[in-house]
């Protein structure tokens, strides 16, 4: 462990091709609160966490000498939100337009899951706790 780097995560940027559409989906699937907005980005509050979206073109200044992935070349990343019934949920988002990549499924850690992804590919999970099996 690094002495003073704190174990809680603040924000989490999530590098978006179209800046646009990606305001356009997060508004329509979540109710995050948007702390911030320019003509490049949209800080979105979740919780006590802030989901940043950036547009890639704003990127390589924050990863220098690292590239920026592009969006095809697949996910390298799965955010998960806890929720109480994931049929439910599954259930709205796909009234909303929505497409699921998989589930619901029952997962042997004790969870019930599906993942859907954003404009960009960025893969989202919802959880919800079952019995472990």
């Amino acid at each position: 462990m690094v002495k003073g780097l704190p174990s809680e995560v603040e924000v989490i940027t999530l590098f978006v091709d179209d800046i646009a559409a990606s305001k356009a989906f997060y508004a329509k699937v979540f109710t995050a609160e948007t702390v911030w907005e320019d003509d490049v980005s949209s800080v979105l509050k979740f919780g006590g966490l802030l989901i940043n979206l950036l547009d890639a073109s704003q990127a390589p200044e924050l990863i220098e000498p690292l590239p920026v992935a592009p969006s095809p070349a697949g996910a390298r990343a799965l955010l998960t939100i806890r929720v109480g019934d994931v049929d439910a949920v599954c259930s709205a988002l796909r009234e909303i337009g929505v497409d699921l990549l998989n589930g619901p499924i029952d997962r042997p850690w004790g969870r019930r899951t599906a993942s859907f992804a954003d404009p960009s590919g960025h893969v989202w999970e919802i959880a919800q706790l079952i019995g472990r099996r």
